[in-house]
């Protein structure tokens, strides 16, 4: 480890933690660039884990002190993920090399494509009260956002938050409330899994996992904020860079 690598980690932490309790997607700027780094695509998949773990417990934090908890129902959602994370984090261990460059530019080229095309998420009025048939199909699909989150994280954010706001009608802070619980209770087992098949940058893991804390509790306070229009324009062009490189050089 070099000491600016450190530093590049902890900055690039700070925003993507912010974006990821916000939105989603931080992940697609952390990987690639731990791959930029020098990093093998398994052990970068695994390290940003670390990251992730420390963001999410620090946005779940900020979010009770602020008075928003539903515990009973994060469970539950965390309860049908985790399983899927397991079996998505085994898969992710063997992904390498090309295939794993491939299908990280593949994940961006259909965020970019979400991001350009994308109009406001508006919450499906359910009146407080969740119908019985909004909870088992939100629950089901929480075993595929777990295996997916398991596999490669990068970007859940895009696929939970319509399951949360328009399958569920849940508003929108309440959704980044569920969020975070949900990806930091199946990122335990997922970081597991990578930590007892790969070898984890643990030193790079903790700069970033700092950056990562102080973006989330800054994106935990302004939850309710949106994506603007200039964040979007520099995440596509990060995007666009990423994608040539990965799939070209």
């Amino acid at each position: 480890m070099e000491p600016w690598q450190g530093i590049i980690l902890f900055a690039i932490g700070c925003i993507a933690g912010f974006i990821n309790v916000v939105a989603g997607g931080g992940s697609l700027i952390t990987v690639p660039v731990m791959v930029f780094l020098g990093m093998p695509g398994p052990v970068a998949n695994g390290t940003n884990r670390i990251a992730i773990l420390a963001q999410n417990i620090t946005a779940i934090t900020t979010f009770f002190n602020k008075g928003f908890s539903d515990f009973r129902l994060s469970l539950s959602l965390s309860a049908m993920a985790i399983p899927g994370a397991v079996a998505g984090a085994f898969i992710g261990t063997r992904l390498e090399g090309v295939w794993f460059n491939r299908t990280i530019a593949i994940i961006m080229i259909f965020a970019m494509l979400m991001m350009i095309f994308d109009k406001k998420l508006k919450t499906q009025k359910s009146n407080g009260v969740i119908s019985r048939k909004r909870m088992i199909i939100g629950h089901l699909s929480m075993v595929v956002i777990g295996f997916y989150g398991g596999f490669i994280q990068i970007g859940v954010g895009f696929i939970i938050m319509p399951v949360l706001v328009r399958v569920m009608g849940i508003d929108l802070v309440r959704v980044n409330m569920h969020k975070v619980f949900i990806i930091g209770s199946y990122t335990v087992v997922s970081l597991i899994v990578f930590a007892s098949r790969v070898e984890i940058a643990w030193l790079l893991g903790l700069c970033l996992a700092a950056g990562n804390s102080l973006g989330g509790w800054f994106g935990a306070h302004f939850s309710v904020t949106r994506g603007d229009r200039i964040i979007k324009i520099v995440l596509n062009t990060l995007f666009f860079i990423f994608i040539i490189k990965l799939l070209f050089f």
